[in-house]
This record gives C-alpha cells, sequence and structure tokens, in this order.
C-alpha cells in the first residue's frame, strides 16, 4: 500500500484496558470480556472469544494479536440444545482469518508445553504445544477436518520469554539474549506464532 492515507488497522483480542500493538499500526481496536465503559467505543467492544464471532466485518484489519488468550479459549465444549460437539478454538482462528486482509498478520504469544506456566491457571483449557501452528497452515491445513476455513502461512514459530514477545519487531539483541537463555536449565515459558492470512 503506497497511499499516504492508508491506515493500518491492529485488532488486539483480549485487550483489557491496555492493547497491544506489536505492529505499531496507527490506528488500534480491541475486544475484551471486560472494558471500562468510558473506553467503549467503535474500536473497543465487548466479546466473549469462546463462543462469539468478532464484531468486526470481513477483512478489515492488517494485522491481529491475542497475547496470552488462546490457551483460555475451550478446544471443544457441547451445544447442549443441538446435540452437537462445538470446536470454539477452531471457531476463533476463522475468525481471526475472517477478519485479517489478505496477508495480514496473527501475532499470538502463549504459554506452551512442557512449561509449568501452561498448566498452573486453572483457566487454561487449552495447551498450546510447538506443532500446533501446525494444523492451520498449509495448502490443505490438518484443522480442516475439524471446521476450520482458513489458510495461514507460518512467518514465525517459536519458543521465547514473555519480555521478549511485547513487539513483532524485536531487536538483534533481544533475539541473542532470547536465543542465550534457551541454555539456562529454566523453561522458556512462552510460545510465539506469526502467521500470514492466505485468502
Amino acid at each position: 500500500m503506497t497511499n499516504s492515507n492508508y491506515k493500518r488497522k491492529h485488532l488486539d483480542l483480549g485487550c483489557g484496558n491496555a492493547p497491544r500493538n506489536p505492529y505499531h499500526a496507527p490506528e488500534l481496536f480491541g475486544v475484551d470480556l471486560k472494558i471500562d465503559s468510558g473506553k467503549l467505543d467503535e474500536h473497543f467492544k465487548i466479546c466473549n472469544l469462546a463462543c462469539e464471532p468478532v464484531p468486526f466485518i470481513e477483512s478489515y484489519f492488517d494485522s491481529v494479536s491475542a497475547f496470552d488468550v488462546i490457551e483460555h479459549i475451550p478446544r471443544q465444549s457441547v451445544d447442549h440444545q443441538n446435540k452437537t460437539i462445538v470446536n470454539p478454538f477452531i471457531n476463533l482462528m476463522n475468525e481471526i482469518h475472517r477478519v485479517l486482509k489478505p496477508g495480514g498478520l496473527f501475532y499470538a504469544s502463549t504459554p506452551a508445553f512442557p512449561s509449568p506456566e501452561a498448566f498452573q491457571d486453572p483457566t487454561h483449557v487449552n495447551i498450546i504445544t510447538q506443532g500446533t501452528h501446525e494444523y492451520f497452515c498449509g495448502q490443505n491445513p490438518d484443522a480442516r477436518i475439524y471446521g476450520f476455513t482458513g489458510q495461514f502461512v507460518a512467518v514465525e514459530a517459536q519458543r521465547i520469554y514473555p519480555k521478549y514477545s511485547q513487539t513483532a519487531e524485536r531487536t538483534l539483541l533481544d533475539k541473542i539474549k532470547n536465543a542465550h537463555k534457551k541454555y539456562i536449565k529454566r523453561s522458556i515459558s512462552h510460545f510465539v506464532w506469526q502467521l500470514q492470512a492466505v485468502k
């Protein structure tokens, strides 16, 4: 986009009252279960990501982020009224793909197996591993059999300390520090995905 008036839009899922903007987009949006009423407007909306669609139109965002969010989205639940199994995590990945523009980026940072941080919070119901993102990538993603309708390409998938996951544009020094800490006995708690939407 070479138009100088072009404004990139970023959506932070689970934004709370301090939305994150890892791509430094000039226009910031957010959704969460709770947001201060004074902050609610066309940019910030209340949404339960485990059971509601993302409340924005198709292909609206250049990027979407989820910091410590996807581990709270159930992998499966039961719709007792319709007697069916629902896949909230698959549905959320469909929604993320839907609201991203072609080539848009999804940035996720989450505690991952085998780190204790993946399990210690009792509301962590979706344990992420090094290979979870692969179910949503490639020409025929494995998650298709569960109802995933999108397609992503992995730009980045690596273990990282949360301190170094706050921006998608980590400095070389941050990358070196993070790599060095891989040799420390303490495990690296988080896994970062950067996935690009194919449309």
